[in-house]
C-alpha cells in the first residue's frame, strides 16, 4: 500500500492502522496495489481529517472526521481525527470493523488510566474510548477493568524499586508460531553450560549494581525460551545466584512453559530456592492442534506437569492458552478453557494467535492471517465471561500486530495471586534490570502524571553473540558502561 499524508501526522500510525484491515500489508512503491491519501488540517478549534482509500479493483471510498483540540495533546487529536477517517473508509470497503477501533497501541489500559487520571469516571472513560477510538463497548469495558486492577495493585511510590529479568533462550523444540529468540537444535543446546556460566557472572554484577543504587527488588522473573530445559543441577546453579536478589522480592517466577521439560525434582529444587510462581503452558487441550503447531507434548503431559507443580508445592501456577490457533475452533477452545478452569490455577493467560515474521508458519508460506477472527473473537469473549464467573479478574493486557481478529492478550487471576512482574513491565512502572541474550534493561523514572523518562539498553540478541562478547572482553566494558548509565540516570532524576 502506498500512503501519502499532508499535515502534521506520521504515516506510521496510518500504516499500523491499515494492517488491522489488510493483515501482512507492506508499504513501499513495489507493493503499491492499494493507495491511501490522507490530509490533516489544523484549525483554531480542532482538526479536520480526510482519507481517500483505493483498492486494486478500482473501488474507492472517502471519509472525513473532525476532532476538537483534546486535553491530551495536539498529536493525539490529529491521530484521533485521521484514524476515524481511515477507519470509516476502510470499513466500507472491506465490510470489517476491528473491535479495538482505531487503537493501534500495545497497551489499551494505559490510555484508560490516562482518562481516569484526568478525573473521568469509569463509565465516562469507556464512553470516551468508544467515541474517540471507535472501540466496541466490550473492549473498552475490558480496558477499564484492567486499569482499575492495575491501579489497585501498584503501590504509590515505585521510585526506589525495580525488577530483574533473566533470559534462558533455549527450548526443546521450536513451535511453528514462535518468533522469540530461542534455540532448539542439539548443537546449539550444547551452548547451555557455557551460557549459564556467563549468565551467572552477569547476575552477580547486576545484583551488586542494584545494591549500590539503593534499590529494592520487587520481582524476579526467569524467562525464555524455556528455563526448565536446564537440568536440576543447572537450575540449582542459576537459582542460587538469583537467591540473594529474590530474597526480599514479592515474587520469584520460573517460566516453565513446556510441560515436557517439567519434572518433580526440578520444581522441588526451584521451590527450595524460593520460586513461588511458574507457568505450565499447553496452549490448547486439543491434541490435533498441538501437532499442527509443533508442540511435541501431549495433553496428558500437561495434566501430569500441572499435578507435578501441585505436588512440588508451587504456590502460584499460571496456564497459557492461545485463541484462534490454526485448526482450532471456538467449540474446541471452550473445551480447553473449561478443562483449565476446572483445575483452578491461580492464573490463566489467554493469548490471541499472532504470527511474526520469523515464525515457521510464515517461513512455510502458510496463509495464517485471519482478519475477522470469528473463532478467536468467540473464544476470547467466552474466556472473559467464564473466567469472571469463576472468580478470576483481568489484571493485565497487551496487544500485538497481526493477531487473529485484531484481538488482545489478557491475564486473569484469582484475587491476591496476580503476577506483578507482568504489570510492572507492561505498564512501565519501574526499572527492569535484565541479564542474558536478547534481554533489554529498561530504566524508568516517573516525571509526574502519566509522563515517564525511559531508557532502554539492549543485550546481544543471540547466545553465541552474547558468549563471543564475553570471550573478547567486550562484556567488561559493556558492564562498566551500564553501571555508569544507571548512576547517571538515577542521579539525574534525583533518585540516589
Amino acid at each position: 500500500m502506498i500512503i501519502t499524508v499532508k499535515g502534521e501526522i506520521k504515516p506510521y500510525y496510518l500504516e499500523t492502522l491499515a494492517m488491522t484491515f489488510f493483515p501482512g500489508e507492506k508499504f513501499s512503491p513495489e507493493d503499491g496495489d492499494k493507495r491511501a491519501d490522507a490530509e490533516v488540517i489544523d484549525g483554531d478549534d480542532g482538526v479536520r481529517a480526510a482519507v481517500s482509500l483505493t483498492l486494486p479493483d478500482g473501488r474507492t471510498e472517502t471519509a472525513s472526521s473532525y476532532e476538537a483540540w483534546r486535553a491530551d495533546g495536539r498529536d493525539r487529536t490529529r491521530k484521533v481525527a485521521a484514524g476515524r477517517a481511515f477507519f470509516e473508509a476502510a470499513s466500507r470497503l472491506t465490510g470489517y470493523r476491528p473491535p479495538w477501533g482505531t487503537m493501534t497501541g500495545v497497551r489499551p489500559s494505559k490510555l484508560m488510566s490516562e482518562f481516569l487520571a484526568r478525573g473521568m469516571t469509569a463509565e465516562e472513560a469507556e464512553r470516551e474510548m468508544d467515541r474517540a477510538f471507535l472501540t466496541l463497548p466490550e473492549k473498552s469495558s475490558l480496558a477499564a477493568a484492567v486499569a482499575a486492577a492495575e491501579s489497585e495493585l501498584i503501590g504509590k511510590d515505585q521510585k526506589k524499586k525495580c525488577s530483574v529479568y533473566v533470559a534462558i533462550p533455549f527450548c526443546p523444540t521450536r513451535c511453528a508460531y514462535c518468533s522469540f529468540v530461542s534455540y532448539a537444535s542439539p548443537g546449539l543446546l550444547k551452548l547451555i553450560p557455557e551460557y549459564l556460566d556467563a549468565l551467572t557472572r552477569d547476575i552477580e554484577f547486576t545484583g551488586s549494581m542494584i545494591r549500590d543504587l539503593g534499590l529494592e527488588v520487587s520481582s524476579v522473573y526467569v524467562g525464555g525460551g524455556t528455563p526448565t530445559i536446564l537440568d536440576p543441577d543447572q537450575l540449582d546453579v542459576l537459582l542460587s545466584k538469583l537467591g540473594p536478589l529474590a530474597a526480599g522480592a514479592g515474587e520469584f517466577t520460573l517460566e516453565s512453559g513446556r510441560p515436557d521439560t517439567i519434572t518433580e525434582e526440578k520444581l522441588r529444587r526451584a521451590v527450595s530456592h524460593g520460586v513461588d510462581r511458574i507457568s505450565v503452558n499447553p496452549q490448547t487441550l486439543n491434541g490435533d492442534v498441538l501437532k499442527t503447531i509443533g508442540r511435541e507434548h501431549t495433553v496428558d503431559d500437561f495434566y501430569r506437569a500441572f499435578d507435578t507443580a501441585r505436588r512440588a508445592g508451587v504456590k502460584n501456577v499460571n496456564v497459557d492458552l492461545i485463541a484462534g490457533l490454526p485448526g482450532d475452533t471456538a467449540e474446541s477452545f471452550r473445551r480447553s478453557f473449561d478443562g483449565i478452569a476446572a483445575l483452578r490455577p491461580e492464573n490463566v493467560t489467554v493469548h490471541t494467535f499472532a504470527v511474526k515474521k520469523s515464525a515457521q508458519f510464515r517461513a512455510d508460506g502458510a496463509d495464517v492471517y485471519d482478519r475477522e477472527g470469528e473463532s478467536a473473537s468467540e473464544s476470547v469473549s467466552y474466556a472473559r465471561r467464564t473466567a469472571e464467573d469463576a472468580g478470576y479478574r483481568p489484571y493485565y493486557m497487551y496487544r500485538q500486530k497481526n493477531t487473529a481478529g485484531n484481538l488482545e492478550n489478557v491475564g486473569y487471576s484469582l484475587p491476591g495471586h496476580e503476577g506483578m512482574y507482568n504489570v510492572y513491565i507492561m505498564e512501565e512502572i519501574h526499572s527492569i534490570f535484565a541479564c542474558g541474550a536478547s534481554s533489554v534493561t529498561k530504566f524508568v523514572a516517573d516525571l509526574g502524571g502519566v509522563k515517564k523518562d525511559i531508557v532502554r539498553i539492549f543485550e546481544a540478541k543471540y547466545p553465541y553473540e552474547y558468549l563471543r562478547a564475553r570471550e573478547n572482553g567486550q562484556s567488561d566494558a559493556a558492564r562498566e558502561k551500564l553501571r555508569q548509565d544507571a548512576f547517571a540516570f538515577y542521579g539525574g532524576h534525583g533518585l540516589l
